[in-house]
């Protein structure tokens, strides 16, 4: 694949120049005002190296992939394939470990439905998880919540409790989406092996700003979205480490899942292609490998330490202003983002709306797909502002200055 690559414009640490020129959605102005991007949780922006990619496939392949043994054809499979090698070097496994997803949501309920579960198995599930790592597992088996304190932190000696229990998996949630909180996967997770319990873990908010080794967190399934760390949406990586792989049902079969097919027999292919059904999101396999090249060429030391820097400047801001309360506490170390709500304002559309169109700062309100846990704050709405590699301490700061003019203004 040939794609022109786009060197960061910028270097990380003391001294480093701003890659954010390698983001056109950042030139642009909300009535003459710098747009200022903090909803990186929902979807990241695309440096223009991802978006070249996407059209490099588009304009100079457009083949489909494998059983073609036309030039184009070939030329899109290993595009394809590369970038799930590409992804298994980022996740320290093996490339037949890797099956490609329409996203997070896609691979925990190919898991979900794999497993085979029926109403009388226990699956316990993170009580701040995405409703993504809820439902599909509240839709086939019988739910147990894991405690998430109110700082965030998960409560280790009810898990332990629950596990007596003997559940037939557990779905941990790597780093909250509305706490920035991670998770002890790699102890919890030892823990749900001895009682025979198989681990499927979120590391949809994780995934883009660390480097994961999925053996050493000791989860029997990993996923994540191309769109949170860079890449394209529509494209997801779901990470099958045997034996749960082997003993995994296919749930959805079609064209790309067969060796063989005839009127009386069916061979399945092996793994990682009998979970792939039908044509793929080829261009976004070509996107994701540049996404991986990206943030490689920056560094993933340095990806992890402008993150954990952006979690402090958002932790120690909202700690200065009474008139926020914290989700999940102002204290402690957290991912770049952060939620909280504004006394005296259950509903914050408004709020949000005003942001975005008087000062152009891009944030999220609402539930954050984790209701159940944000309701259990009693607190209404809550507000999110969250960073990636293209955020500055200058974005934050304009975004609390934004807070402090904008609040009073909607309180009336």
């Amino acid at each position: 694949m040939s794609v022109t690559r786009h060197e960061p414009a910028v270097v990380f640490g003391d001294g480093r120049t701003d890659i954010r020129a390698d983001f056109p959605v950042l030139s642009r102005t909300v009535d003459g005002i710098p747009l200022n991007y903090l909803d990186s949780a929902a979807t990241s922006l695309k440096p223009q190296a991802v978006i070249d990619a996407l059209v490099h496939y588009y304009t100079r392949v457009g083949g489909n992939i494998h059983r073609g043994k036309h030039m184009l054809s070939e030329e899109a499979s290993h595009g394809f394939e590369s970038a799930r090698v590409h992804a298994a070097r980022m996740l320290g496994v093996r490339a037949h470990e890797v099956i490609f997803t329409a996203g997070t949501t896609h691979g925990i309920n190919l898991v979900a439905l794999g497993l085979g579960l029926c109403a009388e198995d226990l699956v316990l599930v993170s009580s701040d998880s995405h409703h993504s790592h809820q439902l599909p597992w509240r839709h086939h088996a019988r739910v147990e919540w894991i405690g998430v304190g109110p700082d965030g932190l998960v409560d280790l000696d009810q898990y332990a409790q629950l596990l007596r229990a003997r559940p037939a998996a557990v779905a941990l949630t790597h780093c909250s989406n509305v706490t920035g909180r991670h998770a002890p996967i790699a102890e919890m997770a030892a823990l749900a092996h001895e009682v025979g319990a198989a681990v499927i873990v979120d590391a949809a908010q994780s995934a883009p700003h660390q480097r994961i080794d999925v053996p050493a967190l000791g989860a029997d399934a990993l996923v994540f979205s191309a769109h949170k760390m860079l890449g394209p949406t529509g494209v997801g990586v779901l990470v099958l480490r045997p034996p749960l792989r082997d003993r995994l049902r296919t749930p959805i079969v079609g064209g790309g899942t067969v060796d063989w097919v005839d009127v009386d027999e069916v061979r399945l292919r092996n793994a990682p292609h009998r979970f792939e059904a039908g044509t793929p999101h080829i261009a976004g396999a070509y996107g994701l490998t540049a996404a991986i090249d990206y943030l490689e060429q920056i560094g993933w030391s340095e990806v992890t330490e402008h993150d954990r820097r952006m979690g402090r400047l958002l932790s120690n801001e909202a700690a200065q202003r009474d008139y926020l309360t914290v989700i999940g506490s102002a204290d402690g170390e957290r991912s770049g983002l952060i939620s909280f709500a504004v006394h005296g304002l259950p509903d914050l559309t408004d709020l949000a709306r005003v942001m975005s169109d008087s000062y152009g700062v891009m944030c999220r309100s609402g539930k954050h797909c984790a209701q159940p846990y944000v309701d259990s704050f009693g607190l209404g709405q809550v507000l999110r502002l969250s960073a990636y590699v293209y955020t500055t301490e200058e974005d934050v700061q304009r975004a609390f200055t934004a807070l402090d003019e904008a609040v009073p203004l909607i309180r009336g």
